[in-house]
């Protein structure tokens, strides 16, 4: 059976990634806090961590960092990480800190299912929620 640790200081948000995840075949587990969480995967690693950019004392990207930093000198094995996004700027935020994927708020359930499937098997997830229209000039798209 396959695990995932949601962690939020946000009862909601825990909550609505708990019943979006919910399986049969899938532990879901939660922390209230960024400590919280590395006790949790130190206690029992999981196969996806699901966290919250903002938290109060340690937020996703330390958590991510914390989680890569540890896994650098082998006290973990790799766990791959699903940001939660606050807007569509903190992508900068969830690429440095070597996030597996990331979805931007507000949370939708497909994205979420499809975002932790994707991380589950293995791959990446890149949420293009919100991302910036390019404006091509008329002339340059009628190619003259």
């Amino acid at each position: 059976m396959q695990s995932i640790i949601v962690a939020s200081d946000a009862p909601s948000v825990r909550a609505e990634i708990s019943a979006v995840a919910s399986r049969p075949d899938l532990e879901v587990r939660e922390a209230r806090s960024g400590p919280a969480l590395l006790d949790e995967v130190s206690d029992r690693m999981p196969d996806l961590v699901v966290v919250d950019l903002q938290m109060g004392n340690m937020g996703g990207m330390a958590v991510c960092l914390e989680l890569r930093l540890e896994q650098s000198y082998g006290k973990l094995e790799h766990v791959p990480v699903l940001m939660l996004l606050d807007r569509r700027p903190d992508v900068f935020i969830a690429r440095r800190s070597g996030a597996e994927g990331w979805v931007v708020k507000p949370l939708d359930p497909i994205r979420l299912r499809r975002a932790i499937a994707a991380l589950l098997d293995g791959g990446t997830y890149y949420d293009e929620s919100y991302q910036p229209l390019s404006v091509i000039p008329a002339a340059v798209a009628a190619g003259a």
